[in-house]
């Protein structure tokens, strides 16, 4: 357990909050772990209806901990979002998030996996894997065109443009885009009403909506393409320039 993540459960709900934001909630891989195994208790238990992830902070998260992925392309431990990730896309529970502000990388794509979706209207939402030599995750380049379009898809993870929290809204990303200090509650709100129905009727629709192995699939795709490219040259550039404070130079690939 991490104090980095905050985990409680009451009345049917458990809650899931990034609890590190001197680092804009970065997500570490202990911080993944912790998690994805509070996701496979909920999942198990009978009492849990509803998961509502939220953050501390005004930021969501600024996704992955790059000192993380540094060190996994340097032959170190294999970063943890895969599991997390593995863990979101299975879950056979409805999920709600709050989004109070800044939402990068796994931060947005795993909004694609909630059933519910709160966002602050000048949240900044940003995909951009391409920027650190890397490929899209979660399943995101087959659901973000599926949601966007081809072309705004693209430039999010291609360009690293952004999506605002009204834009999310608009776009069907988010259910509704608020103040940042009404996020959290407007989740709590609608996993309360969530714990209301019946839970069966609830998870068969979720079933019903998505196609789980499709998108399993997808994810674990890109997966194998994310591994081969975090250990590639384009990638270790990328993140020295990050930690060098200076932008890739990416002239001599």
């Amino acid at each position: 357990m991490t104090d980095l993540v905050k985990i409680s459960e009451a009345d049917g709900v458990v809650e899931i909050l990034w609890n590190r934001p001197d680092k804009k909630n970065a997500l570490s891989n202990v911080m993944y772990r912790a998690a994805t195994a509070a996701l496979a208790r909920a999942s198990e238990d009978k009492a849990t209806r509803v998961v509502v992830f939220g953050s501390e902070g005004d930021s969501f998260t600024s996704g992955n901990d790059l000192a993380d992925f540094a060190a996994a392309a340097s032959g170190g431990e294999p970063p943890a979002a895969h599991g997390f990730i593995e863990a979101i896309i299975q879950f056979p529970k409805p999920i709600v998030a709050a989004v109070p502000g800044l939402a990068v990388g796994v931060g947005t794509t795993m909004l694609l996996h909630c059933d519910l979706v709160y966002v602050a209207r000048d949240a900044k939402l940003t995909t951009p894997f391409v920027n650190l030599a890397l490929v899209p995750e979660a399943a995101s380049s087959l659901l973000m065109p599926a949601h966007i379009g081809h072309r705004r898809a693209f430039a999010m993870f291609a360009l690293g443009d952004a999506m605002t929290g009204e834009q999310a809204a608009e776009l069907g990303i988010a259910n509704a885009a608020m103040g940042a200090s009404e996020v959290l509650p407007a989740a709590r709100e609608a996993a309360r009403k969530l714990t209301q129905r019946a839970p069966g009727a609830v998870m068969a629709a979720k079933k019903l909506m998505r196609d789980g192995e499709k998108i399993l699939a997808q994810s674990r795709t890109e997966g194998a393409i994310f591994g081969e490219r975090l250990r590639s040259a384009e990638a270790m550039e990328a993140f020295i320039a990050f930690q060098q404070k200076r932008a890739p130079d990416f002239s001599r690939f």
